[in-house]
């Protein structure tokens, strides 16, 4: 643990619905799902007032409405997030040139050294969250803390609107008190593990040995053993790699003909290379998604000797993948992506002095 560093997580409250609340004065204090639809697709985003229901991201538009009867579905509108978002960036980069988007919604700051002299992390976020409140109409938590790991659970600990610091002397105590579930990167599936195991807590996960955690986890049990010592290393990276791009559409109604499915390809495909035009990216592995109406998903894909972006070549590749097996039901989403693309990374050298946190 680097006692010297000081990393901010700002995290947006409820973003895509909250950014649908905040253009559509209607809506505001309404339970709101955007995406999806009590018919079809998953929900995007749900507002505060939808998810005192149990309404969340990634749950049915059918699951979502029995929840909730009196959810209102909003079809999201990208380009205006991102607009928001960009303006939410703005203000991040007048406070420090060491931002690392995860999201739209969500970044990393290092505040180690900051554009206004301010040794305090926990008064740079709390000046950020008031800047885009007042600026923007928006609320933001975030969490402060030593490392990355610590600050993004630490994000999650007062929202909607708060914020929460755990200083260097309080990060073990911090992890140990800590339900196992709420570690970042522990999903479902490892919490129930680790439950059969006898790990409920951060002290419990501290207690077993790196070679048990090894033995029941493969290499993600260094990564344990590590973070709940407080131990993560990982540096705000100012310019994330983008290894991959794509596009993805769910239908209304499902497609059981490779005609129609290569008709809507097309579009997907036009779609995608705007993206890549866009960015100057170019890829040389095409993979097509297919998700069947039973929800199961299948993807196929290709690695080119050379590096396309036009969509004419993408869609060769794409026709040549959709017909390389028969289909085994219909078809309710369709998604084209590219990969092993043309971007290097670039590499930030970070100078860390030491200030009262």
């Amino acid at each position: 643990m680097n006692p010297n560093r000081k990393i901010i997580h700002i995290d947006m409250d409820a973003f895509f619905a909250s950014v649908e609340q905040m253009d559509n004065p209607d809506l505001r204090g309404k339970p709101v799902a955007v995406g999806g639809s009590e018919n079809r697709g998953v929900v995007a985003a749900a507002s505060y007032e939808a998810r005192k229901f149990g309404v969340r991201s990634a749950i049915s538009g059918v699951l979502a409405k029995k929840n909730c009867p009196d959810l209102i579905f909003v079809r999201p509108r990208f380009e205006r997030y991102k607009e928001i978002s960009n303006k939410i960036r703005k203000i991040f980069y007048e406070y420090t040139d060491l931002v690392e988007p995860l999201s739209l919604d969500e970044a990393y700051l290092d505040v180690t050294i900051n554009k206004k002299g301010n040794p305090s992390a926990t008064l740079l976020a709390q000046e950020i969250r008031l800047r885009i409140l007042n600026e923007l109409g928006l609320t933001a938590s975030a969490g402060i803390s030593v490392n990355k790991f610590v600050a993004k659970i630490a994000s999650d600990y007062n929202k909607p609107n708060g914020q929460k610091t755990v200083n260097p002397d309080e990060v073990i105590p911090f992890l140990e008190v800590l339900p196992i579930r709420k570690f970042y990167g522990v999903g479902k599936v490892t919490t129930e593990k680790m439950y059969q195991l006898g790990i409920f807590t951060g002290l419990e996960l501290k207690s077993k040995s790196l070679e048990f955690l090894e033995k029941h986890f493969g290499k993600s049990g260094n990564f344990y053993y590590n973070v709940v010592r407080g131990i993560h290393n990982s540096e705000v990276k100012s310019d994330r790699i983008t290894k991959s791009v794509a596009a993805e559409h769910t239908f209304d109604v499902n497609l059981s003909s490779e005609i129609f499915m290569m008709e809507q390809l097309e579009i997907i495909a036009n779609s995608l290379e705007k993206r890549l035009k866009k960015y100057s990216i170019a890829g040389k592995t095409v993979t097509l998604k297919i998700k069947y109406s039973d929800f199961t998903q299948q993807t196929r894909s290709k690695t080119l000797p050379y590096f396309i972006s036009d969509k004419g070549l993408i869609l060769e590749t794409v026709k040549e993948l959709l017909y390389q097996e028969r289909m085994k039901d219909s078809v309710r989403l369709l998604g084209i992506s590219l990969s092993n693309l043309n971007t290097e990374e670039k590499k930030t050298v970070v100078v860390q002095l030491k200030f009262a946190f």
